[in-house]
């Protein structure tokens, strides 16, 4: 199975690189990159300055952003025991992309930041919004019970969104671009947003990663996982920021694409089982696999137009949920 993940993986990669508004010849795709590799130089000819500045950096992107809200999502439906939670259920998402609207709108530019000023809003927004759910959850519960974060999110979330209206509203010349932000899209992306990326899914993903056993605790329930020697105040907070890093930087990067974090990891416990030594790992493979195609489809459907590739996200979503004429018969 790690096999045929792994097959799957780079077969979406390759067809994201080598598929757009321009295809490009898989053995031309190959020349270049194995000449940049070798620091050698590209012939002429060959769309390198296609390759290498636009469509690379794109897929690193979409691959890392796929992967980190599916890890994101599967902790969250463990820790939560919910099977609609995902790395949103925080009102982290919603935050971000508040602080995101904010920066288009006030048209704010950090040029000392390699990320610009859009994705360090975003991901300055998100913590603070972490930070305000967990003091408020503090007040009201000490032990960061999980109905009082769930609701605590849910709210914030919605007062969130209806702020980022209301800023839509006041600016009304940059209307069309905090639709195609909100609605997700990883046009523009680049090397540094790729390496920012890679470091908060090393950094935030393997700690998940390694708290995999009492994640594994805590599908049993919190008391159940407390008898069997799991900390659960330290884990949940612990699991909780970790997924507020991947989810904020996601957000940050690739604006608000939906669903990948809820039906992800479905899709892989379905595969892989409940286990999430093995759940983590899988689902951020299938998360990059899952955002590449859709990326990718985003780009040749109506091309040369693209389409934001949340609305791909939310329309397989629709599909996957969508009861068949079997499940039909039988609720009857």
């Amino acid at each position: 199975m790690p096999l045929a993940f792994g097959a799957a993986l780079a077969g979406a990669w390759l067809l994201g690189i080598c598929g757009g508004s321009v295809d490009i010849p898989l053995e031309d795709t190959w020349t270049v990159l194995w000449n940049a590799l070798l620091g050698r130089p590209i012939p002429q000819g060959l769309p390198g300055a296609i390759l290498l500045d636009v469509r690379l950096p794109r897929t690193l992107c979409v691959a890392l952003v796929g992967a980190a809200l599916s890890t994101a999502g599967a902790a969250m439906q463990g820790l939560l025991r919910n099977p609609l939670a995902d790395g949103s259920t925080l009102g982290v998402a919603s935050g971000a992309s508040l602080g995101a609207v904010l920066a288009i709108a006030l048209g704010i530019q950090l040029p000392g930041l390699p990320i610009g000023g859009t994705a360090a809003m975003a991901i300055l927004f998100a913590f603070l919004s972490l930070l305000l759910i967990l003091g408020l959850a503090a007040r009201l519960d000490g032990g960061f019970a999980t109905q009082t974060v769930i609701l605590l999110g849910v709210m914030f979330s919605m007062l969130a969104t209806s702020l980022t209206s209301l800023v839509s509203l006041l600016f009304p010349e940059k209307l069309r671009s905090i639709t195609f932000w909100t609605m997700g899209s990883l046009q523009g992306s680049d090397y540094a947003q790729a390496v920012l990326l890679a470091a908060a899914l090393a950094l935030a993903g393997g700690t998940l990663y390694f708290t995999a056993r009492e994640l594994n605790a805590f599908t049993l329930g919190e008391e159940q996982a407390g008898n069997l020697g799991v900390n659960v105040r330290s884990c949940k907070l612990r699991v909780l920021f970790c997924v507020a890093a991947l989810t904020g930087v996601s957000v940050a990067v690739g604006g608000g694409i939906g669903f990948v974090g809820l039906l992800v990891p479905h899709m892989t416990r379905r595969l892989l089982g409940p286990d999430h030594s093995r759940l983590l790992p899988g689902a951020a493979c299938f998360g990059a696999t899952f955002l590449l195609l859709a990326d990718l489809l985003s780009r040749v459907l109506l091309r040369p137009l693209e389409l934001p590739v949340g609305a791909i996200t939310s329309l397989v979503c629709l599909l996957y949920t969508s009861p068949s004429p079997r499940d039909t018969e039988r609720s009857r």
